[in-house]
């Protein structure tokens, strides 16, 4: 039976005291909410692992909480509920690795910069547009470069010049069709683009013709 079976079913557990004393005091960086336990972690004779690191870390959690509450400024209102000031951190956390560098501009970067071109523009209406322009970009792995997504040399059209494209379960009667009639599915989706352009065109001319007729507005 787990322990919260046991909690579940047994009589309600003893409330653990608030104040938790040990042979050398805690330190705290309040300012990244950790407490540091310097005492080694003691298995008492009879008991788990498992329950002796649960203890250890409910001191320390308790500790912290009575150090934030007696030395963090905390205000109270009926607006904004609890509030908690917390002071600056004064701790270096680990990392594994060390900080990636800042890219270094390219020329045009630095070109950019100085005449003030894209987004480097004064203009907001200029910087906004090249915002705008750059949603119609992707980043291709392969190239290692931002192709358009659309139209020529769009992203788009990546399967119709690979050697092997994958088909999905769906399109497997297309395939089939597509090699009686001598083709394959690369082909097929070459000529459904095509077909949705030319659909897409004549809706805009038809549009075009609509609006130039009296009264339509």
């Amino acid at each position: 039976m787990t322990d919260v079976e046991m909690g579940a079913t047994g009589s309600k557990a003893e409330r653990l005291p608030i104040t938790v004393e040990k042979p050398t005091p805690y330190t705290f960086d309040l300012g990244n909410l950790m407490v540091n336990d310097p005492n080694p972690v003691e298995l008492p004779q009879g008991e788990s692992l498992n329950a002796s690191l649960q203890a250890t870390a409910r001191d320390g959690a308790q500790c912290l909480l009575n150090q934030l509450l007696t030395t963090c400024n905390i205000t109270s209102s009926a607006q904004h509920g609890v509030l908690l000031t917390l002071p600056a951190p004064n701790t270096k956390l680990p990392r594994h690795k060390p900080l990636p560098t800042p890219k270094p501009p390219t020329k045009w970067e630095l070109f950019a910069r100085k005449k003030g071109i894209g987004k480097y523009s004064q203009n907001p209406g200029v910087a906004l547009a090249d915002k705008e322009r750059r949603k119609k970009l992707v980043y291709d792995e392969a190239s290692g470069e931002w192709v358009p997504r659309w139209g020529y040399k769009g992203k788009n059209k990546d399967n119709e010049d690979q050697w092997l494209v994958e088909v999905d379960e769906s399109k497997w009667k297309k395939e089939e069709e597509a090699a009686e009639k001598g083709g394959s599915i690369r082909g097929m989706s070459r000529a459904e683009r095509k077909d949705r352009i030319k659909r897409n065109e004549r809706k805009m001319r038809a549009n075009d013709r609509r609006a130039k007729k009296p009264g339509s507005g």
